[in-house]
């Protein structure tokens, strides 16, 4: 089984998410390859898809939101799972899908879509996103919770090897 695990990541939180399910999706036996949306080519040549992107000011990045664009018929065509990760905090916050999700999930006819708590660190930011942050006050840490990404990595790895 050929699995793309693609994520838009800013600052790189993102992609260590996606590296985590395309490790979980090794472990179990499928051919994962990785990779950043705007280095994606051909759709056609994976079995299944699992996309994922950062989320800023509630939308998904537009690395993942083009490639969506492009490869609709490709994504909706096999199976598809989403991720989004931004929510920061105990709690998290924000803690609804992001505002462009629902287009995407469409778009791809995408299997489930979760929403991960993600990371900030202020030190790493661009002085824009410094400043949202800091207007939203959010929380700075990292608050990604690692054996609900493999969970989630270890039940679609069920799903496509049965």
């Amino acid at each position: 089984m050929k699995v793309l695990v693609c994520a838009a990541s800013k600052y790189g939180a993102t992609s260590q998410i996606a590296q985590a399910v395309a490790d979980v999706l090794a472990e179990r036996g499928c051919q994962v390859t990785v990779l950043p949306p705007q280095e994606v080519g051909a759709v056609e040549e994976f079995d299944a898809v699992v996309l994922g992107s950062a989320v800023y000011m509630g939308q998904w990045m537009k690395p993942a939101r083009d490639l969506v664009e492009r490869s609709a018929a490709a994504l909706a065509a096999r199976p598809v799972w989403l991720f989004s990760s931004g929510p920061v905090g105990e709690p998290a916050k924000p803690a609804d899908n992001p505002v462009d999700v629902i287009k995407v999930l469409q778009a791809t006819n995408a299997r489930d879509h979760q929403i991960f708590t993600g990371k900030l660190a202020r030190k790493h930011l661009s002085f824009p996103d410094r400043a949202m942050v800091s207007a939203i006050r959010a929380q700075e840490g990292d608050f990604r919770n690692w054996a609900q990404i493999r969970a989630w990595a270890a039940g679609i790895a069920d799903t496509l090897l049965t």
